[in-house]
């Protein structure tokens, strides 16, 4: 594989990763500002989905894309600076994880209580602020991988 190809996979990789997740969180929050379960249901379900396809995928492709590219141009791991990239793609997967399975939840939470008549109970808003804070480390882990990979500071 030539590498520009690999390092183009590579950078949409990295777009798709920051992108859904940006657009993930955004219709998220927006669904519940709403506060109707019938609308959480539905957006958390669609959620669950992109991240499945888009995301997971990208997760997937990101490190074997970058482990290629290191090789190609003769960049150990131990690398400063793709050292450090791989250490907060490990701090992304570790917030990321359970915030899939946070969104499940939620989607579920929310299609019962659609199907009830009621609103969320306690433990959906519970979740809902676990999400969300997770969220931000996630983030701007992301966000700084794709400094360092731009930058490609030395230290």
């Amino acid at each position: 594989m030539s590498y520009h190809l690999l390092l183009t996979l590579h950078i949409l990789g990295a777009a798709v990763l920051f992108g859904t997740g940006a657009g993930i969180a955004f219709f998220m929050v927006m669904a519940q500002r709403g506060k109707k379960p019938a609308l959480i249901a539905h957006v958390a379900g669609t959620v669950v989905i992109a991240d499945t396809l888009f995301t997971a995928t990208a997760a997937v492709a990101q490190p074997v894309t970058g482990y290629l590219l290191a090789r190609m141009q003769g960049w150990p791991l131990t690398e400063g600076w793709v050292a450090l990239a791989l250490i907060l793609y490990v701090v992304v997967g570790v917030f990321w994880l359970p915030v899939v399975w946070i969104q499940i939840r939620l989607r579920d939470l929310a299609r019962a209580a659609a199907q009830a008549g009621t609103p969320p109970p306690a433990r959906y808003y519970r979740l809902y602020r676990i999400w969300f804070a997770f969220g931000f480390p996630a983030f701007f882990s992301v966000l700084a991988i794709v400094w360092l990979m731009v930058a490609k500071p030395v230290f």
